[in-house]
């Protein structure tokens, strides 16, 4: 009989698990997905369009992390496991097919997608690990109690309709999001530790990493189609390089060396669970919403670059660069016993410019948030990595 242990990765102390091809192809169905989300805020942006945008964006970044430290554990050269993900990768196609009318007549259909990636994972990992790793099957024991319970909350809001959908899955996102926190304690099974999330750190830093790489991208296929559709004028050029030069600045934000910083302190950490669940699940968010929010506002200035800016293009224009460094500030708070000043000086800058954004057409309005963008990272790369370069690995905080 096939032992379940044979599905989890072999650990090698002197290397970490390399991400494989299979968990880039899975990602590509959230290529699509960040793409839905961003057209559909797009055409909702409204307060209670950005709320039910949100909600989705959470549940969508909720299943991708979860398959994220899934595939930490698993041997994904395996095929049983690589037939798993294409059965998820399916399950996120549908998922995310029926994001713009999810609040619609999809509503169920969502739900449904949702609930069976969510629950089907973690009865996957208990089959997956088996005796491997007695306190990570009892850890996907409480998971799947969690995803059990919070299921028909989905499942009912997908079936009623309006304000009372709303309300439910705010509900259940409420409740998972809470999961790790609580460390989904259950009756009878007790808490799960940080310590038992026997996970590569470095692997869940590149992951994360990688999905910071597909939502750029979107900002970069946003850009090149809108510019591609316009009438090639002064005014159109010079927000097609704003756009550009936005998505470069919040590349060099991150990557440049907050990335490296990042993979140091989680792989020599004594508890990497305990920093992936704060840094990477949690904070990451923030960072990617920042970009799906400025990809929004991109789109907003190519299309509309003259005329007094709308309160809702004013919120996309500095409210996407403002998450992005909100994120980038919480994640290197961890990364180091300081502030990252030249952050919070952006944050400065970008309320300065809200008195004078209701006078200024959008593409002034874009390229004043782009200006700081590309200050923050010129500040940053000049003042610490120098510092970075010349020491022997970050402080933990």
């Amino acid at each position: 009989m096939l032992r379940s242990r044979s599905f989890l990765r072999q650990r090698s102390a002197n290397q970490h698990a390399r991400v494989g091809f299979i968990e880039l192809f899975f990602d590509l169905v959230f290529v699509f997905a960040i793409t839905q989300l961003s057209h559909t805020l797009l055409h909702h942006l409204t307060l209670n369009g950005a709320l039910e945008v949100g909600l989705l964006f959470l549940a969508v970044w909720w299943v991708w992390i979860y398959t994220t430290w899934v595939t930490n554990w698993l041997d994904t050269d395996r095929p049983p496991v690589r037939l798993f993900l294409l059965a998820l990768m399916l399950g996120g196609l549908l998922l995310s097919t029926s994001l713009p009318d999810a609040f619609g007549n999809r509503g169920l259909v969502f739900a449904v997608a949702y609930v069976g990636m969510q629950v089907g994972r973690s009865l996957y990992m208990l089959w997956a690990i088996g005796d491997a790793n007695p306190a990570n099957t009892r850890n996907f024991q409480r998971i799947s109690c969690w995803f059990s319970f919070t299921g028909i909350l989905w499942i009912a809001g997908g079936i009623l309709e309006g304000e009372t959908r709303l309300f439910l899955w705010i509900a259940a996102l409420a409740i998972e999001y809470a999961g790790p926190s609580c460390s989904f304690y259950v009756p009878g099974l007790g808490r799960s530790k940080t310590g038992d999330w026997d996970i590569e750190g470095a692997h869940i830093a590149e992951r994360c990493g990688l999905f910071m790489i597909i939502a750029l991208g979107e900002s970069i296929l946003v850009t090149g189609a809108t510019f591609a559709e316009l009438e090639w004028t002064a005014v159109h050029v010079a927000g097609f390089a704003t756009a550009f030069l936005a998505t470069v600045a919040m590349w060099w934000i991150y990557f440049d060396t907050g990335i490296k910083r990042g993979e140091e302190l989680i792989g020599n950490s004594d508890d990497p669970g305990r920093i992936a669940r704060l840094a990477y699940t949690y904070i990451h968010l923030l960072i990617v919403a920042g970009i799906i929010v400025n990809a929004v506002a991109d789109e907003l200035v190519l299309s509309h670059p003259l005329g007094h800016a709308e309160p809702a293009a004013i919120a996309a224009i500095l409210g996407g660069p403002a998450l992005y460094l909100v994120g980038n500030i919480m994640f290197k708070r961890l990364l180091a016993a300081h502030m990252a000043l030249s952050h919070l000086v952006g944050l400065g800058l970008l309320a300065a410019l809200l008195p004078f954004a209701p006078y200024l057409p959008p593409l002034a309005l874009a390229i004043g948030s782009t200006a700081v963008l590309v200050l923050v990272a010129i500040w940053e790369t000049i003042s610490l990595r120098g510092l970075f370069r010349a020491s022997s690995g970050p402080s933990p905080s």
